[in-house]
């Protein structure tokens, strides 16, 4: 080792320093940029292509030495890249699903042929990736694209997908995405950060020398976001991906917004994670964890040190030995120094004290690793961390303690925990509320593992099984995908404003006057907020039917903090009780049959056979729900490391639902059971159309034994209950059916925090697609759309 000459191997193991760096070589990734005389163009229908009078873009290593340059695509290029994409769609999946797998099984051998460049290209451009995980990559999917129809029955490709991703955003991300995309049979068109596009460039031509389709996989670089928003502007495209920072991934929800294209967004780049020490930890091994992933030069994720008080002498001593001697950190500029600089002062000043590897230099984008050891949660350095070497260090006394610190960030990405209690670890990876998470390890990343953010990280899932279902859609969907369309230029502060009509009194006398309806708030029957009513008329007008409260804000406010406090003890009670929760409140559906049938009678018109068939079909739905909460639970995975991973499901939280108008009554107990079976609460806006049967399910709520509080029906204005919905911080998803203009208020407001969103326009001529067939893909379909995953990385050896 260099310099350890005279050092003992007792000596070597207490410091742990490094060996001296490999040599590296970039001579043959500057020899395929030679090639293109280091300006690469787009790539579009199997080949390179360079209009002419275009804007390009420069790229520096980091030595500030230019790279090459990319193209800057303008909507012209838009559009001939979805023409191609559309071609390679019809032939990628017009394959069978055995000559698909054949295409990225061969994959795999052109780029072991090509290993070299590859890796050379990403160290020349900072867009780390491994050639090893895109072949593990392309192993593990090429498999799923053998298997499609035989395990995945009853899902198509969505077609077009664009793949967007930040300056910021590994190469690995990128192709988490795009690997999957294709291995379902859907073409794809990748938008590249700053630091991807060369190498998303190469794989694409190797991609096309492999045997892919032209047009299937489709390369267009730009200046910056905005060419995202061009992509889905355009009416092929049938999906939108995204992962990178959140800042950008809100500017491209925003500006797509109203489109009628779906867009999921990853933000995996700057959440800040916990790194969690117990005192049944290996001190050495956690130490050794946290300084080979706190301090990296270019860090996708700010990391927190929490550690147990009983242990924090002994790990604050040896971070001191192992930091002994570690060289500063490159900063990205100047700006970066003057914010960690202002970091430091800050914890100083609320007494934190600073654990660094040498003297900070007076000035210049270099700074050393530093602990700032006393942090409270609080602190804007912990909350909003500066961009440098620093690892804020907090305290606590509890294993509740620990998992509450955890839990502390708006982000939900991952977790790292250090114990030799297995017990402790397992009951610790439940409670955090992160998406993946390492035992005694960071930043274990394998295909088979689902990603998927949990809080403000994220609106999809990645990788495994799980991330397929983003590029499928069902056959037996129980309402069709948003239409295309232009966005209506609206006022989103006014939206959902407009009064209520007024309700003028009638001549009736008591013995025939409408009847009124009570909403159901925190398991009681009560009327709104503001003790107004609306009046409910038949199709077509008409007389008053009866009169149902007008909610509002003050009613959803109420609603959300009842099930937040009801929510987490149904989460976690077991799938079995649940499930007779939901066979008792089936039953007490068929025992309110008549009374139901009535509802639903004198509100649509349907005669009492059909609408005591519809009774019967939903007690049937409930029953499917409740049969189906102990059927899918997640399991191991079969990991390559020597190790054990779970992926778990997970309840999403508090759900918001904006019924349907058709089939009020099927459509409502087949949402309200897919998001109780699976431990969500839910906040239910009935039909402004047609409210009475979901009102008259009430008795029904009010004599089951569900938790009060899990279950809310809040009647009124469809627009502003839904602003008042998407504007609580606590709910985490809303699924919607209604007006276009309330698709796209919920896309453009939705990003902060980021919600799970599924949207339906609603068809004025048939109201969408019948919710009385009961396929199995459907309740598939449902469940999804109510779990988020959850990964646990346990290493054996």
């Amino acid at each position: 080792m260099a310099g350890s000459t005279n050092k003992t191997v007792y000596d070597i193991f207490q410091s742990m320093e490094n060996g001296p760096a490999a040599t590296s070589s970039t001579a043959t990734a500057q020899a395929w940029l030679d090639h293109h005389s280091h300006s690469l163009g787009l790539f579009i229908d199997g080949k390179f292509v360079r209009p002419a009078d275009r804007q390009t873009r420069s790229l520096a290593d980091s030595k500030g030495g230019n790279v090459c340059n990319t193209v800057c695509a303008v909507q012209d290029d838009v559009s001939q890249c979805a023409s191609s994409a559309v071609s390679g769609y019809k032939a990628w999946s017009g394959l069978s699903c055995y000559n698909r797998a054949k295409v990225l099984l061969r994959l795999v051998s052109v780029l072991g042929q090509h290993s070299k460049c590859v890796s050379e290209l990403c160290e020349l451009c900072e867009a780390s990736c491994s050639p090893s995980s895109l072949v593990r990559l392309l192993q593990y999917y090429s498999s799923w694209a053998q298997l499609r129809d035989t395990l995945i029955t009853s899902w198509t490709p969505l077609g077009v997908v664009a793949v967007v991703v930040s300056d910021d955003c590994s190469l690995y991300s990128l192709m988490l995405k795009v690997v999957p995309a294709l291995a379902m049979g859907n073409s794809v068109i990748v938008v590249p950060g700053r630091s991807t596009a060369p190498p998303a460039l190469l794989l694409a031509q190797l991609f096309v020398s492999a045997g892919l389709p032209a047009g299937a996989l489709n390369v267009l670089t730009g200046s910056d976001m905005s060419l995202g928003a061009k992509v889905a502007q355009n009416p092929s495209i049938s999906y939108v991906t995204y992962s990178g920072n959140k800042q950008d991934g809100v500017m491209l929800c925003k500006a797509a917004a109203g489109m009628g294209v779906p867009i999921s967004v990853s933000p995996c780049i700057g959440a800040t994670c916990p790194i969690i020490i117990f005192e049944s930890a290996d001190i050495d091994s956690a130490v050794d964890g946290v300084l080979e992933t706190a301090f990296k030069k270019k860090k996708e994720v700010n990391w927190v040190l929490c550690v147990q008080e009983n242990v924090l002498e002994r790990v604050v001593a040896r971070l001191k030995l192992r930091m002994a001697g570690m060289t500063c950190v490159g900063l990205a500029s100047d700006a970066d120094r003057v914010q960690v600089d202002a970091a430091v002062q800050e914890a100083q000043q609320q007494g934190a004290t600073l654990v660094q590897s040498c003297a900070a230099p007076p000035s210049g984008a270099l700074y050393p690793p530093t602990v700032l050891c006393g942090a409270a949660p609080s602190s804007s350095f912990v909350v909003s961390p500066a961009p440098g070497p620093l690892l804020p260090l907090m305290t606590f006394r509890s294993n509740t303690e620990a998992v509450t610190l955890g839990n502390h960030s708006p982000h939900g990405l991952a977790a790292s925990i250090w114990t030799e209690d297995l017990t402790l670890a397992l009951e610790t990876a439940k409670s955090l509320s992160v998406g993946s998470v390492w035992v005694n390890s960071h930043s274990v990343s394998d295909p088979c593992m689902p990603v998927s953010g949990h809080k403000d990280s994220g609106t999809c899932t990645d990788g495994g099984q799980e991330g397929l279902y983003q590029f499928l859609h069902s056959s037996c969907s129980s309402s069709p995908p948003l239409p295309r369309s232009s966005p209506v230029s609206m006022d989103y502060t006014k939206f959902g404003t407009a009064a209520s009509p007024a309700i003028i009194p009638d001549d009736s006398d008591a013995a025939s006057a409408p009847k009124s309806y009570l909403q159901f708030v925190g398991g009681k029957a009560c009327k709104s907020e503001s003790g107004c009513t609306v009046a409910v008329q038949p199709p077509g007008g008409g007389s008053v039917l009866a009169y149902c409260p007008d909610g509002g804000r003050k009613d959803v406010r109420n609603a959300v903090e009842a099930a937040i406090k009801v929510q987490p003890s149904w989460m976690k009670k077991s799938p079995s009780a649940r499930a007779q929760s939901l066979y008792s409140l089936a039953k007490g559906l068929e025992a309110k049959r008549r009374d139901i049938a009535v509802s639903i009678n004198v509100q649509t018109g349907l005669s009492m056979d059909e609408a005591e068939k519809e009774v019967d079909l939903s007690s049937a739905r409930l029953n499917d729900w409740a049969a189906y909460c102990d059927k899918v639970q997640g399991g191991t995975l079969p990991v390559p490391q020597s190790g054990s991973a779970l992926s778990l499901p997970e309840a999403l939280g508090v759900v918001g639902l904006v019924l349907p108008d058709k089939n009020a009554l099927l459509s409502m107990v087949t949402l309200l059971g897919a998001a109780v079976a699976t431990g969500n609460a839910v906040i239910m806006v009935p039909s402004e159309k047609n409210p009475l049967p979901v009102l008259a399910f009430v008795q029904v709520l009010q004599s089951s034994d569900l938790p009060a509080g899990l279950v809310n029906v809040i009647s009124g204005s469809r627009d502003q209950l839904t602003v008042a919905l998407a504007n609580h911080s606590v709910i985490k998803a809303i699924w919607y059916w209604g007006s276009a203009e309330g698709c796209q208020y919920l896309q453009h407001t939705c990003t902060s925090p980021l919600k799970t969103l599924r949207l339906f326009c609603q068809e004025e001529r048939d109201g969408g697609k019948d919710w009385t067939q009961s396929h199995p893909s459907l309740l598939e379909e449902m469940w999804r759309n109510a779990v988020q995953w959850k990964s646990v990385w346990i290493p054996t050896a």
